[in-house]
């Protein structure tokens, strides 16, 4: 987790910036990191522009400067996980390769991207956070993590949509319930599960 937000704060702090305005990228940076560690440990629900000001040393009407709510910073959270896998997936896509060599790649990097970055995750998959809308821009990047999907399948277009679909339930289903932590316990490998349901969903694929 450290590691993460560390890397986090780099990305979000432009080094040619002037200095006020790189102070400022600065403080919202640490406010985001701050954030995670709340949603770690309470969930969305917990998230408190107080408390984060509290934490930071700083008076909460200061923190208002650089977040105007809680939903302002949730929603910068959120459209920075979906950045984050957006660039993820279509980078997976760049090389080429046959539908089933993509779609495979496609559902290991969310996978392995939802295990390095369990609360990011479950920000965007996971329970809805209740009074919250997510701007037009979340669902712009969510589409952009979808449709290298529905190209992969685009050889079929009566069925595109539906087994597009059928992927993506199956991907986000195994990998929802092992990041939430349901396997727990259970004797075997989510890993090969994984692999199992993501290959069901590709027969007849080149």
């Amino acid at each position: 987790m450290v590691n993460e937000t560390r890397t986090a704060r780099q990305q979000l702090v432009n080094p040619l910036a002037g200095p006020r305005e790189r102070y400022r990228q600065q403080i919202r940076a640490e406010v985001q990191e701050h954030a995670w560690k709340q949603l770690a440990e309470a969930g969305a629900s917990g998230l408190s522009l107080k408390a984060i000001a509290k934490q930071m040393g700083i008076t909460a009407p200061a923190l208002y400067r650089y977040f105007a709510s809680r939903d302002d910073l949730l929603t910068e959270l959120i459209l920075s996980a979906y950045r984050d896998l957006a660039h993820r997936v279509e980078a997976t896509t760049v090389t080429g390769g046959t539908p089933r060599d993509r779609l495979t790649a496609i559902g290991t990097v969310i996978r392995e991207w939802a295990r390095d970055n369990r609360h990011r995750y479950l920000l965007l998959y996971g329970t809805p956070v209740p009074g919250y809308t997510a701007p037009a821009e979340a669902t712009d990047l969510a589409r952009r993590i979808f449709a290298p999907v529905q190209d992969a399948f685009s050889h079929d277009p009566d069925e595109t949509l539906h087994r597009s679909l059928t992927f993506w339930t199956r991907v986000h289903g195994v990998i929802s319930l092992e990041v939430a932590g349901h396997f727990t316990g259970m004797p075997f490998d989510p890993a090969q599960l994984f692999a199992s349901e993501v290959l069901s969903t590709l027969t007849d694929l080149p």
